[in-house]
Parts: C-alpha cells; structure tokens; sequence
C-alpha cells in the first residue's frame, strides 16, 4: 500500500473538517421557531372557522329572510288572485245588467199602454242606477287589483334581491380562495 504525503492527508482533513462543519452548520430550526410557526398556523385556523362561522350565521339569516319573504309573495298573490276574482264578479254583474237594460229597452218600445211603459221605465231607471253602481265597484275594484299588482311586484323584487344575495354567499362558501389567504404547510 501506498502511503498518502502528509500534504494530501492535511488537504483531505481540511476537506472533511470543513464538510463536516457545514453539514452541521445546517440544524434543524429551533424550538422556539417551531412553536412560533404553529401558533401562526393555529392562529391562521382561528380566522378561518371566524369566517366561516360568520358566513354560517349570514346564511342561517338569509334562509330566514327568504322564507318570511317567500310567504309574504305568497299571501300578495292571494290578494291579486282575490283582486281579479272580485273584479271579474262585478264585470259579470255588469254584463248581466247591460243585457237587462237592453231587454227592458225593448219591452219599452212594445208596450202598448202608458202605464206599462211608465212601470218598463221605472225597470230600466232602476237597471241604470244599479249599472253605474257596478261602474262605481268595478272602479275601485281595478284600483285594488293594480295596488295589488304593484305589491306583488315589490314583494317579488325583494325575493329576487334576497335569492341573489344567497347565491352570492353560496358562491363565496365554495369558493377556496375566498375563504383562506393563507398557505397550507
């Protein structure tokens, strides 16, 4: 065997000592580096149930006001449906009256005597009267029924606005980046 000259054997310890040194330079990060990190990690995981708990507790909210909404769109339905039922009652009333006026109207002009006519225009006067009564109830029927139109419409809108709202809060739940800015380790 050869022997190695002692300058080789001084380069090779100063390659091994310096290797050595920094291989063992590179140590592990510290405690306190360590627990710093995971209570950044825990504190990190504290906001992110915050968050979700408040979008939670919005959407809990939100369910609520839909379905208190959702009933008052209902019961302004059954109130227009009410509305255009009673308005068609009285056009009929109307239609019936105008046909009665109209008989009558025809009777008038076939009866011989004076006082048949004078009892047939009685009839129709009656006929009138109780026709523009119906125009009277028939006005403010059609004003009934537009008010509740227009309610229905607003309570409507209000559905829609809450709906949207909804789909928006669903959207931001399934959205991950919405939820976290933090990088998972």
């Amino acid at each position: 065997m050869r022997r190695a000259s002692p300058r080789t054997l001084v380069l090779f310890g100063i390659a091994f000592f310096g290797f050595a040194a920094s291989t063992f330079g590179q140590t592990a990060p510290s405690d306190s580096q360590t627990l710093q990190s995971l209570l950044t990690e825990v504190r990190a995981l504290r906001q992110d149930l915050r968050i979700s708990l408040a979008r939670v507790q919005n959407a809990q909210i939100l369910l609520s006001r839909l379905q208190i909404q959702e009933v008052a769109v209902t019961r302004a339905s059954q109130h227009l449906d009410d509305a255009r039922s009673k308005l068609a009652e009285v056009q009929v009333v109307q239609k019936s009256e105008t046909i009665e006026i109209k008989h009558f109207q025809d009777a008038l002009s076939a009866a011989d005597s004076p006082e048949q006519q004078k009892d047939i225009q009685e009839t129709i006067n009656r006929a009138q009267s109780d026709l523009d009564a119906s125009a009277s109830v028939e006005q403010q029927r059609q004003t009934t029924e537009i008010e509740a139109e227009q309610q229905l419409r607003t309570e409507q809108d209000k559905l829609d606005a809450l709906e949207t709202q909804l789909d928006e809060l669903v959207k931001k739940l399934g959205d991950p980046g919405e939820q976290s800015s933090r990088v998972s380790h």
